[in-house]
């Protein structure tokens, strides 16, 4: 059934999403920030800054008034950066019908407050609209999806009415969609696999080869993992797309910012050199600041997180932190498995 769906925020995850929405015949409205991206949506059909040589469906109509955007429509999925959240969701909410589904697909956490994107959006948005919050997650370049390359996500929520009505609205031949009742994990995996991709990348400039790589992913995994049961979510979620299938498509693509992020890093570039050349916002910065702070505050040991944090604030060398990790103390592997087990 053909339904009017706004996408706020023309990133290119929020672009690619309103082509998916497009392609199920939904009327599209895309919200922008900037009048001149609005007009080359509205008249090229396309996004060159973002993704560049992809042709838009005409079906999507970019605006710049938010209130235009929003109200009255029954589904709004948010694809902001994670700083920009709850601003964005306090100018929206005036706006939203008390039966509007909300969706979001933004991957990180709030600096300031060191909450999931689900929180910051249930402080901001009508209590009826927030028990039926959803989040899309999972191994998603956006560059791909755009494509109609096959991809598969979860959609997570508390609510199951809004899982299936997400699964339903999102869902096509080239983009399968699952369902998972752990909003929390979902949130935690999704934003965490991003620390280790900027490893990943940093391991790649060094020149490491596939051995580094593989223990990276793996032991990023786990300690992904053992910071996110410890916060309340379903360890299963870890084993799934949200974790595992994102953290290898974020950890091994170039198309991946992150990535070429601290692929640059390790080659030597500073940070706000190599920020101020991305152009684009590299969420795992930022979720490396928050996430060493969480494990502090939750008294879980990160120490890849830990070595990342002093390379991008603290002025580590990146082959120092790599000796660093390589010469800790003897330990096992397996006690991410144990909630209350915190070493790693």
């Amino acid at each position: 059934m053909r339904k009017e769906v706004t996408v706020v925020g023309a990133g290119s995850w929020g672009t690619a999403l309103a082509s998916v929405l497009a392609e199920n015949g939904h009327q599209v409205r895309l919200w922008v920030r900037d009048s001149k991206l609005a007009d080359e949506v509205n008249t090229k059909h396309t996004n060159a800054k973002y993704l560049p040589e992809v042709k838009l469906a005409e079906s999507i109509v970019a605006t710049t008034d938010l209130e235009a955007a929003v109200s009255g429509k029954p589904i709004v999925l948010l694809a902001v950066p994670s700083h920009a959240m709850r601003q964005i969701c306090r100018q929206l909410a005036p706006f939203l019908y008390s039966d509007t589904l909300l969706i979001h697909a933004t991957k990180g956490f709030e600096l300031e407050s060191l909450k999931r994107m689900s929180e910051v959006i249930m402080e901001e948005v009508p209590r009826e609209i927030s028990g039926r919050l959803a989040v899309l997650s999972g191994p998603s370049h956006a560059e791909e999806v755009v494509r109609r390359q096959p991809t598969t996500v979860v959609v997570a929520s508390e609510s199951e009415d809004s899982m299936l009505r997400a699964q339903d609205l999102l869902m096509n031949a080239n983009f399968r969609v699952y369902t998972n009742p752990d909003l929390i994990g979902a949130e935690i995996a999704g934003a965490l696999k991003n620390i280790i991709a900027l490893g990943a990348g940093m391991s790649d400039g060094l020149g490491f080869g596939d051995n580094a790589k593989a223990a990276l992913l793996t032991r990023g995994l786990a300690e992904i993992s053992r910071l996110g049961i410890k916060l309340g979510a379903m360890p299963l979620t870890f084993s799934g797309l949200a974790g595992v299938g994102d953290l290898i498509v974020t950890c091994t693509s170039r198309h991946s910012r992150n990535w070429r992020a601290g692929y640059m890093l390790g080659q030597g570039k500073k940070l706000d050199d190599v920020l101020a050349q991305m152009g684009m916002v590299v969420e795992g910065v930022r979720t490396t600041h928050a996430a060493h702070a969480l494990a502090q505050r939750e008294q879980v040991e990160m120490p890849i997180t830990s070595v990342l944090y002093g390379i991008l604030f603290e002025g580590k060398e990146p082959r120092q932190g790599v000796e660093e990790l390589m010469g800790r103390g003897k330990t096992f592997e397996m006690g991410y498995l144990n909630p209350d087990e915190t070493q790693a």
